[in-house]
């Protein structure tokens, strides 16, 4: 199956590059462009898209609000990955609460950024946990207030919400596998449905909500 890519960028080079590289693949095709958040929108009114490849910072709507809007008026639309540099990791984890599946720094190779489109199209986050873990710990203080639990957290049963945890705390499926004694293929059902009973998107929304519900705390 053919993954269908929109970029979003307000620098036409830029733009050209990440064209180059994803139509020389099998897998992949570009469905369209914009210079911007706004532009993006409009774009995908009238076009069918897998992913989005969206840059962060850009004039008259940036790319986080841009993800916001998506994830939010597209439940089961595309899926977005965040584009960033070094100095902006504030934004992209912005995003990621947006609802983006996940980031990349700009300057990654291109073998990355495709194994990255593939990843998020299949429904997966590119961010690995530990690296979530570290961005959430830096910028939790952007979190703001949030509720000591969150309503839906009721909902998972005492495995699930351990497991939640030992996600949140940034182990990998085979790592919460070793910890609690059971297959990794069980973890995996275990995340699926922790993600179905709460309504999020993948591991990375899992981990935000670990946080703004208190679940989990910074450097805890």
């Amino acid at each position: 199956m053919t993954v269908r890519v929109v970029i979003v960028d307000d620098q036409a080079l830029v733009r050209a590059g990440f064209r180059m590289v994803l139509d020389s693949q099998p897998d992949l095709t570009v469905v369209g462009e914009a210079i911007d958040g706004a532009d993006a929108l409009r774009v995908l009114a009238r076009t069918e898209a897998d992913v989005v490849v969206m840059d962060v910072r850009m004039p008259t709507m940036d790319g986080v609000e841009a993800t916001r809007r998506i994830c939010r008026d597209n439940p089961g639309g595309p899926r977005v990955l965040v584009l960033t540099t070094f100095d902006t990791e504030a934004d992209a984890f912005a995003a990621l609460r947006a609802g983006a599946s996940g980031f990349l720094l700009k300057n990654v190779p291109p073998e990355e950024l495709l194994a990255a489109i593939r990843v998020v199209a299949a429904g997966d986050s590119v961010v690995a946990p530990s690296i979530t873990r570290r961005l959430l710990d830096r910028f939790a203080d952007r979190l703001g207030p949030g509720p000591a639990e969150d309503p839906r957290l009721a909902q998972l049963t005492e495995r699930e919400r351990e497991v939640l945890l030992l996600v949140a705390q940034g182990l990998s499926n085979a790592e919460i596998a070793a910890r609690v004694h059971v297959a990794e293929a069980t973890v995996k059902t275990h995340v699926g449905r922790i993600l179905a009973k709460l309504r999020l998107r993948d591991r990375v929304q899992a981990v935000v909500l670990a946080y703004e519900s208190g679940l989990v705390t910074p450097g805890g």
